[in-house]
């Protein structure tokens, strides 16, 4: 297993994997098909994303397969260039396998090179297996965002969950 920082020429694979774990996900932000990003679209994120100091995505690789990402998106103001918000995302068939740790370890030791020393993310609350996670790596949960997303015309809140560096 390969945890590495994305590249351009990922592109394409990339939101094709992101698309793959919306489909397969209850507690993504977005359902299945709801992402419309292109490849296109998608490789031009990328490209700005290389341009800030402060944001980054880790994909995991299996025999040249992406299986998983984080995703660190930096403050794009003075006061907030020091925190970043984290997505993180496995395909179903790689869940349990210890990739999320990885991932997990890669941007907890690259945010301090890039001058972040905050790491939030949001967690549904009934997402046990990713607060088990996140608690496990050391986030703390903060707050509770009450009614904040609707999964399948339910309302369900979100823990919102910090680590300092």
């Amino acid at each position: 297993m390969l945890i590495r920082e994305i590249r351009i020429d990922d592109g394409e694979n990339f939101i094709n994997l992101v698309k793959e774990v919306e489909r397969k996900s209850d507690f993504m932000l977005m359902e299945a098909g709801e992402r419309k990003t292109t490849p296109e679209q998608q490789q031009k994120q990328l490209e700005r994303f290389e341009q800030q100091n402060n944001s980054t995505i880790f994909v995991a690789e299996e025999k040249g397969k992406l299986v998983g990402y984080l995703i660190a998106i930096g403050g794009t103001v003075k006061r907030t260039k020091h925190c970043a918000y984290l997505v993180i995302g496995i395909l179903q068939e790689y869940r349990g396998k210890g990739i999320g740790s990885k991932l997990f370890d890669k941007v907890i030791k690259w945010a301090p090179k890039h001058n972040v020393s905050r790491l939030e993310l949001t967690v549904v609350t009934e997402n046990k297996a990713g607060l088990a996670l996140y608690k496990k790596i050391g986030f703390d949960i903060e707050g509770t965002k009450r009614n904040s997303i609707n999964i399948n015309g339910t309302n369900f809140d979100e823990y919102c969950m910090s680590m300092l560096l």
